[in-house]
């Protein structure tokens, strides 16, 4: 094992693993598993980005939100011309979409919609530097307050067709958590009647043992195939794919994102647009609370196919720590996330969530979205934390969150609960970011 790393050795890794990984207008994922932009990634990765240089965070969220399409959606790939991935573009099938915007290559799907939340820690960092950084930040402000907007319309409009209020994905990769046990039902029901050449060059770059399997490709590529068969137009989709899911996570995530943006939309003086967004805020947090499992305390998904609650024990079922909600709810949760069955589990070498609990029978500890811990994870738990004023609890996932990353220095994507051991693409930039931020936004140490 590397010597563990000093918290200035770790701020000086961190960094440079996001100089490496910089294509100029766009950051990659990691180096060689993931050389293009994803959605979500680049908006963490702006958080600490803006630590770093203003100028070129607001750059990287620029690009994201270039590849907007008509509809409002943030594709959940923006892809860059390093051609060492599959599926590319031309799997995609996009050129045939009307809404897709003009010039650029970008994927059919969403991911979770993180980019508000970006945007106002970007705006506070800037604030707190001053001057130039502080000028730019507010003009991007203005700039991109317009799409971010339209990007939650979508979300609460075309995507919001579950009865109980959660936003429907169309496919488990616009959760960010893509074999999650989550969404074992839904991929049941997929069955492809075609059979697809996988090229898998993600095993070029990481062990089978850590990445989903052949067979969960094949669903995923005949989910692709099918959503583009209709130009990846909603309300098509909604009648024709086969996976239709209330997803809980990013409706807790929407919430979250909902509320800062309100709170940007307050900074401009735009006072309806602000509380449009407290709405949506609240309307979210009511759905996910009413998600609740009352067995097992943990947030559900819900199968639209099956009409059907989905029990899982996953990190997703603490949504309500995400976005917030009743106060014994989120108590609740809170208790349930610190005990033993989750990061007090004996088990784990550090005391931080894994992606599903070591208690059950989904649980493969080595296994992407299946069990492994993820510091970005770990990262939006505490900042949500902090944002509701729990300290304690921010402190408990980024004091190990923080001794994990400087024990290794790998800056692994995610890592092996009982061991540590590094897993997934290393020098992942959003798990740079988590350092990063956690060593230099003062938020995190000033009371």
């Amino acid at each position: 094992m590397d010597a563990v790393l000093s918290q200035d050795g770790l701020l000086q890794a961190a960094g440079a693993v996001l100089r490496a990984n910089d294509l100029g207008h766009m950051m990659k994922a990691g180096p060689a598993l993931y050389p293009h932009q994803w959605s979500w990634d680049a908006a963490f990765i702006a958080i600490g980005l803006a630590q770093l240089d203003v100028s070129r965070a607001i750059t990287e969220l620029r690009t994201v939100l270039a590849a907007q399409w008509s509809t409002g959606m943030l594709p959940h790939i923006v892809f860059s011309d390093q051609t060492d991935y599959f599926p590319g573009p031309e799997a995609w099938r996009t050129a045939d979409a009307p809404a897709r915007p003009a010039g650029i290559q970008t994927s059919g799907i969403c991911q979770p919609p993180v980019h508000a939340i970006a945007v106002r820690s970007l705006l506070d960092t800037a604030r707190r530097a001053g001057g130039a950084a502080q000028a730019e930040a507010e003009e991007f402000v203005r700039e991109s307050i317009g799409r971010l907007a339209s990007w939650h319309d979508w979300l609460s409009g075309s995507r919001v067709l579950d009865p109980h209020g959660l936003v429907e994905i169309h496919h488990g990769w616009e959760s960010g958590m893509d074999n999650s046990p989550r969404f074992d039902s839904c991929y049941a029901a997929v069955h492809p009647r075609v059979h697809y050449d996988l090229p898998r060059t993600d095993l070029q770059h990481a062990d089978a043992s850590e990445r989903p399997t052949d067979t969960e490709y094949q669903r995923y590529l005949w989910l692709v195939n099918q959503l583009a068969d209709v130009h990846f137009d909603d309300a098509l989709a909604a009648r024709t794919v086969d996976f239709r899911c209330g997803d809980v996570f990013l409706t807790a995530v929407l919430a979250l994102a909902a509320d800062d943006l309100a709170v940007l939309a307050d900074d401009l003086g735009d006072r309806e647009r602000a509380e449009a967004e407290r709405a949506r805020a609240d309307t979210c947090r009511a759905a996910v609370a009413a998600s609740l499992d009352p067995d097992t305390g943990l947030c559900r998904d819900y199968d639209l196919r099956a009409q059907a609650w989905i029990r899982s024990e996953t990190i997703a079922g603490f949504s309500l720590l995400i976005c917030g909600g009743p106060d014994a709810l989120v108590t609740q949760q809170r208790r349930l996330l610190l005990g033993e069955r989750w990061m007090g589990h004996r088990s784990l070498r550090f005391p931080l969530p894994p992606s599903v609990t070591p208690e059950s029978p989904d649980y493969r500890p080595r296994t992407y979205w299946r069990g492994p811990v993820w510091p970005i994870m770990n990262w939006l738990l505490a900042h949500a934390a902090l944002l509701r004023g729990d300290r304690t609890l921010a402190d408990a996932l980024r004091g190990p969150g923080l001794e994990q990353l400087a024990a290794d220095g790998h800056f692994a994507e995610y890592y092996q609960p009982a061991t540590g051991e590094p897993l997934g693409s290393p020098q992942q930039s959003w798990t740079a970011m988590a350092a990063i931020d956690w060593l230099c936004d003062p938020r995190w140490t000033v009371p």
